[in-house]
């Protein structure tokens, strides 16, 4: 299931509802959760960042492997280059007063998924998040 949002400006809800309606998505309501949480988190963060002060463009992908075991969810945009992952994982252990703003998001996506992957790729950045959502 795949769908370009242009512009994507106040359409974050639209984008995450969008894709939690896929038919690929699992019924399993701890895995929804998990998968939810980090859409929500990667989409935000594109909507928010990566086209500055421009209105810009994302498409957005599921796919589920023939087995039907492996969720691939795929981000994609012209924005602004960045590779979210190489980021330091904030340290989790500090005082909240303490901690550094931002990178919350990203760290619960890498401990949700089972893969995170970033490339930069014909001027466009490319999230793909997978998760094995075979029954356990």
């Amino acid at each position: 299931m795949k769908k370009l949002f242009n512009p994507i400006k106040d359409k974050t809800a639209e984008i995450i509802e969008y894709l939690m309606s896929s038919p690929d998505m699992p019924t399993d309501e701890d895995l929804r959760f998990k998968l939810r949480l980090s859409i929500e988190e990667t989409v935000e963060n594109v909507v928010q960042y990566a086209y500055k002060d421009s209105i810009g463009w994302m498409e957005v992908e599921t796919n589920l492997d023939e087995k039907g075991f492996l969720l691939t969810v795929t981000l994609k945009d012209a924005g602004k280059p960045f590779n979210p992952l190489e980021r330091p994982d904030p340290d989790i252990n500090l005082p909240l007063e303490e901690r550094e703003i931002g990178g919350l998001g990203i760290f619960l996506c890498k401990q949700l998924m089972d893969e995170v992957a970033y490339r930069y790729e014909d001027g466009c950045n490319i999230l793909t998040m997978k998760k094995n959502i075979a029954k356990q």
